[in-house]
Parts: C-alpha cells; structure tokens; sequence
C-alpha cells in the first residue's frame, strides 16, 4: 500500500473512532475497532471509503455492516475472551474477524458461496485460524459444533427462531436484527436460568436473512442457492 493511502486510512479511522466513541463503550471492542483492517474487506475501488460509518456494497446484493452496528452487536454479546461465537451471514468475513480477535472461537455461515470462499481466504490471510467459515445449510445456523456462548445474526429475520435458541449455551447471548422487510429492531435475547430475557438495542437496518428461519427468496425476487 503507498504511503499517501495508508496515511489517508489511518486519518479516516481516528475520525470513524472518535465517533465510534459516543456510543460504544468497551474499550477492548472500541480497540479490536481499531485493529482489524477494514480495507482488506471491501474492494479496491471502495478502499478509500473503508473508515466512513456507513454499509458498503460486497456484491451479490450484500453488504459489509456499518462500524457502528458492527461495534453495538460486539459489544452485546460482551465477550470476556474464552468463548464459541456462531455468526450468521459471514458476507465479507469482517465481522467474523472482530469477533475472532474477542473470542476463543468463531463459526460462521454464509449461504452465497462465491461470498464464503473469499471471506475465507482473506480471513486466511490475515492470520485469524480460530475462524470457521461453513456454506449454509438446511439448518438455520450450525448446529454440529452447539451449543455456542453467544450468536450473532448478519441479516434480518422476521422473528428470533427456536432453532437458534437451541443453539445456544446456558447464559449465552443471541444478537438479532428483526422486523419488517424494510426496518427492524436489533434484539438481545440471554439464555438466563430464569429463562429468556430480550432487551431491544435500538432500529438498524439489514440485508434479509434468507433460507431456513428467515424470509423466503420469493419474497426478494432472489434465486434459490
């Protein structure tokens, strides 16, 4: 990378930080923020608008999330370091890498394959060989490596799917986007032993979940995989 872009980045990431700091809290997430290349996630000629606060596209109608959510949704499942994270909706595998510089282990799934291969292979090259990146199945989730100590879905669901909750570890914390088509609301639903506790973390806005648990296909115009 030339001097004058990394500068460019580097200057672009202190601004995106600043803000990151008004709502985000924990400084170890606020920190990882900081480290992970967001740059090695998107294409070149969307490089030099890595650090803005906003969704950019990765192709096949996907994008790789706003920092901030990306931060909020980390910052929810509140990760101290020894845990197994299930993610939903790998896309461009930033996410995964966040999560994997947290936690001891990370599981992500993806259902458009050409999406998977190259998450994996940058998630390769980067060093992070605590990551798992499968190709979705029938099964919402990856139920073979359960129970997971938090999930983190990607990508809207119409509402928080039983099979999910199965996946998940006494005391662990499941993240999720859900609402309509067009908005949801992002939700943290903990497996506590009282039983399941929600606390609604604020509107956001994602790409669908589709498949098993989520929005059919014919409801996006999308094809099948």
């Amino acid at each position: 990378m030339a001097k004058a872009t990394y500068i460019l980045l580097e200057r672009a990431k202190g601004r995106l930080l600043a803000e990151l700091r008004h709502d985000i809290r924990d400084e170890q997430v606020l920190a990882v923020m900081a480290s992970v290349p967001r740059e090695k996630f998107v294409s070149d000629d969307l490089r030099a608008f890595a650090y803005d606060n906003r969704p950019l596209p990765i192709g096949h109608g996907q994008t790789i999330s706003q920092p901030l959510i990306v931060a909020m949704m980390t910052e929810a499942l509140d990760l101290k370091g020894n845990e197994k994270v299930l993610e939903l909706g790998t896309g461009s595998g930033y996410q995964a890498a966040i999560l994997a510089e947290l936690a001891a282990r990370v599981v992500t799934v993806e259902r458009i394959a050409p999406l998977a291969e190259q998450a994996a292979a940058v998630l390769a090259e980067l060093g992070y060989h605590n990551v798992q990146v499968h190709l979705a199945g029938d099964t919402l989730g990856w139920p073979e490596e359960a129970p997971y100590d938090g999930i983190l879905v990607t990508a809207a669901a119409p509402d928080v799917s039983p099979t999910l909750i199965e996946q998940l570890a006494p005391q662990g914390r499941l993240v999720i986007p859900v609402g309509a088509h067009d908005v949801q609301e992002l939700l943290m639903v903990t497996n506590s032993s009282g039983g399941l506790t929600t606390k609604r973390l604020g509107p956001c806005r994602f790409v669908p979940l589709v498949g098993a648990g989520g929005w059919s296909s014919a409801d996006f115009g999308l094809p099948e995989l």
